[in-house]
Parts: C-alpha cells; sequence; structure tokens
C-alpha cells in the first residue's frame, strides 16, 4: 500500500474542518479522521473553514483555504494578498497582539515538550508601529512576460510574484527598488535566468540607514563587468540624489548563493553608516547588521542588562558579526573578545571599535567552537559569555568549551526557539539554572520568526 492511501484525506478533496492551532510557521492546523494534522494557510485557530487538499504525506497533508465560514475575533483584514502568497507577511491577517501571543506561545511549548516546565517565558516585546521596519532588502530580479520584473517568490517555489510595496521595508527601499528596476529596463538589462544561467541582473539590494538615512544600492550581477555603467550610474544617481554608495557584486555561481565576493563601487562609498546604541557602525554589503534598528536596540539593551556586567569582567562575544554587542558592551567592562567565521565583519569591526575609540575589544576571525577552545587553552577565564548565533544553535563542542571556562552568566540570544531549547538542556546539565523568564523579542512583526534572550547562571 502506497503511502498516500494510508492517509484518510486525498489530494484535491474538499473538506469543511475546524482549525485549532497555529504551527511554528504560522500555518492552521485543524485535525482530521481523529489526529490527522491539516496545514492551511491563512487559516486561524477557532475558525471553521472549507478547505481543499493540494498535498497528501503519510503523517499529515497541505490543503488551501477556500472560504472562511466562520472567522475568528482575531482575524483582521490583510493588506495585500501577495505578501501572504510570498511569504513576506505570512501573519498579516493575525491581529498584532495575537501575533505577540503566538510567539510567546512557541518558545513555552518548546520547554514544555522538552520537560522543562521549570522555564518561564515572559509577554513578548512589540513594536508600536509594526510596520516598514526593515533596514536591507535582498529583491530578485527576473523576467515576466518579457519585462524586467522585481518581487518575491511565491512560497516553496521560484516563481516571482512581482510586488512594489514590501509592507515590512521602509518605504525609502521600496521606492530605490522600483526607480531602479525603471533604470534598468530603460537600457533593456536582461533578467537572471536560473534555468539556462543566462541573463545579468540577479538580484538589486538595498540597505538604509535608520537614523542616518543614508542608502546603499548593490546590483548583484551574472557577468565581470556591468555594461554601460557609467551611464547606468548617472541615471540612477538622477532617480535618487540621496544616494550615498552604488555597488556592483559579481555573482556566477549557479545556486542560491546571494551574493558573490568580489564588489566594485559605481558611486560614492563603499559602505554607509548608521548607528546602534549609541554607538556608529560601517555597513559594507556583505555585514550581517540586524534588520529591525528599533527592535535590535530593545534586544540588546536587555542582553547587555541581564548580563549584569561590572568594570572587572571579561566577555566573550561569540558571532560577533561587525561587533554590535561586544561595542556595545566594551564601555562597562574590563576586555571584550570578539569572534566570528566571516573575515569581512571582523575587518568591520575591527573598523567600528576605531570608529568609536573603543580599545578594549579584540576582534578574530574563525569558527566560534574553534577559537573557543584557543582562548580556553590561552587561558582567559571570561566573567560572561554572550551568545548570537545563527538558526542552527550552538555546536556541541562550543557549549563543551563554555562549560570548561565556567563563566557567571551566559546570555543567549537566539533567533530559533527550536535550537534554543535544545541548547539550554546541554547548559543545565552542565550545571547552569535559568533563574529569570525567557524574553521574547518581535524582531520580525507579521512574520512567525521570533528573537529571543535567555540568561544562563552558574549555580
Amino acid at each position: 500500500m502506497s503511502k498516500n492511501k494510508q492517509a484518510p484525506v486525498t489530494k484535491n478533496e474538499t473538506l469543511d474542518v475546524d482549525v485549532t492551532d497555529l504551527t511554528y510557521e504560522g500555518m492552521g492546523v485543524a485535525k482530521v479522521d481523529g489526529g490527522y494534522p491539516l496545514f492551511i494557510e491563512d487559516a486561524l485557530p477557532g475558525e471553521q473553514v472549507t478547505a481543499k487538499v493540494i498535498k497528501v504525506k503519510k503523517n499529515f497533508a497541505f490543503a488551501k483555504l477556500l472560504k472562511v465560514n466562520q472567522a475568528s475575533p482575531d482575524r483582521v483584514a490583510i493588506v495585500n494578498k501577495k505578501l501572504t502568497q510570498s511569504g513576506i507577511a505570512p501573519l498579516q491577517h493575525l491581529s498584532y497582539d495575537k501575533q505577540l501571543e503566538f510567539k510567546q506561545h512557541q518558545i513555552a511549548e518548546l520547554f514544555q515538550k522538552a520537560h522543562l516546565d521549570q522555564v518561564q517565558v515572559a509577554p513578548t516585546i512589540g513594536m508600536e508601529h509594526p510596520v516598514q521596519y526593515r533596514n536591507k532588502a535582498q529583491i530578485p530580479v527576473r523576467e515576466l512576460r518579457g519585462q524586467l520584473e522585481t518581487g518575491f517568490y511565491r512560497r516553496h517555489s521560484h516563481d516571482l510574484i512581482p510586488i512594489e510595496d514590501f509592507y515590512i521595508q521602509d518605504p525609502a527601499i521600496d521606492d530605490a527598488i522600483v526607480k531602479v528596476r525603471d533604470v534598468l529596463r530603460e537600457f533593456q538589462l536582461p533578467a537572471y535566468n536560473e534555468t539556462t544561467h543566462q541573463g545579468l541582473i540577479r538580484n538589486i539590494m538595498v540597505r538604509y540607514g535608520k537614523y542616518s538615512h543614508e542608502l546603499m544600492v548593490v546590483l548583484v550581477i551574472n557577468d565581470k563587468h556591468l555594461p554601460r555603467a557609467a551611464e547606468i550610474t548617472a541615471a540612477i544617481q538622477e532617480k535618487l540624489p540621496n544616494l550615498d554608495s552604488l555597488i556592483v557584486n559579481v555573482n556566477q555561481s549557479t545556486g542560491n548563493r546571494l551574493l558573490g565576493e568580489k564588489n566594485t563601487v559605481l558611486a560614492g562609498k563603499d559602505y554607509i553608516m548608521d548607528q546602534l546604541l549609541g554607538t556608529k557602525f560601517l555597513i559594507s554589503p556583505l555585514s550581517f547588521y540586524q534588520v529591525n534598528p528599533v527592535q535590535t536596540e530593545k534586544l540588546y539593551s536587555l542582553a547587555i542588562e541581564k548580563a549584569q556586567l561590572t568594570k572587572d569582567d571579561i566577555v566573550i562575544d561569540a558571532y560577533c558579526g561587525i561587533g554590535t554587542i561586544s561595542l556595545a558592551m566594551a564601555p562597562q567592562v574590563k576586555h571584550v573578545y570578539g569572534v566570528d567565521v566571516v573575515k569581512e565583519a571582523i575587518q568591520d569591526a575591527r573598523t567600528n571599535a576605531k570608529l568609536n575609540h573603543i580599545e578594549n575589544a579584540t576582534f578574530v576571525t574563525g569558527k566560534a567552537e574553534d577559537q573557543m577552545q584557543k582562548w580556553e587553552v590561552e587561558g582567559i577565564k571570561p566573567d560572561v559569555i554572550v551568545v548570537d548565533p545563527p538558526r542552527k544553535g550552538l555546536d556541541a563542542s562550543f557549549i563543551e568549551s563554555a562549560l570548561k571556562m565556567q563563566p557567571e552568566r551566559l546570555v543567549y540570544v537566539s533567533c530559533n526557539p527550536a535550537t534554543l531549547v535544545r541548547d539550554a538542556q546541554l547548559l543545565l546539565d552542565g550545571g547552569y539554572a535559568i533563574d529569570q523568564p525567557v524574553q521574547p523579542v518581535d524582531q520580525f512583526p507579521q512574520t512567525p520568526h521570533v528573537e529571543s534572550v535567555t540568561v544562563f547562571t552558574r549555580k
């Protein structure tokens, strides 16, 4: 018997169901035939809906929402269905208060499933204006109906949906994308084709300084040179007189990589400036810099406050990026050591230290887990370790080194509740405790993603 035959639903079947839950991706969940989950995009708990089954697996199925027969009181009018289809704002139909509750519940539920019921999770810290917050965009460029278009991919595909108002990006970024797109059309530059690996323009990346209002545009191309570069530069500058940096990035790879290694400045600087918590930062095309400056200030302020820093403290900032947390902490401590695997990020971190006249920060390039072992051998004894790892969380060898170093506190800034809970178990087993509630911070309103700060204290 095939896997599909064992499922209680069939493809293209239409069902009336009650939605009881939301997945961590923000999809509604209905249970069929005593427990078989049906995942329905755009459906909310408490709703009765009609849905059409579109994909069947042995243990679950996906369905398309056809009609809401009884709406949730938490449902709000959507701005544009393209924002749901593309995954830009998959929670736009859920009231903002309930989005914040959903994010708190998401973390709490994972701790409970791991039998760590003693861990409390505080209400999510939200935004006053939970739209137009992103300071960076990487927008694919493709040809549709014989014309170069910008937009975003339909979820789980590479089919481009043309979009001009992205809703969650700073309006200055949306404006820049449309104006650059129009120039590229004017010069009849061919859009990149993923299938044939032909065509020139792959992506347009825009960065915008929240406080500085400096604007950077990066054209990502599938060639070593941009034809008619001087004319195109002049045309873009005419449409965007406030442009501070125009760069061409060469990316001739055949995969999904967004940026290549080589940047050429066409106009202005090779960076823009901005600030966080009063510290200035130089941001280059390849820099990792948090995309929601308003919430990042709340997130980092919390991390610094919870670290309970003193003037005599030695701090290690793993996954330090361009030094955002390190340099904000430096004035309050004896010394900060930062490590990141991206060499350009470390170069930026060193530049940012000089820019802010900070002399008690040391930055090194390397994998955090390897560098921790080196520092341990060198006899560096941190009082506080701060981690802000990627979605995959901490490497087991990193946790092993951290436990050997025995810091008083480990402050964990997480962008993935699942890996946070996994890592928490190892830290708790290693002699640490979570004495205060985990604090979620909504860095990405209108989406299911959530950041959080957790403090581990040595017992």
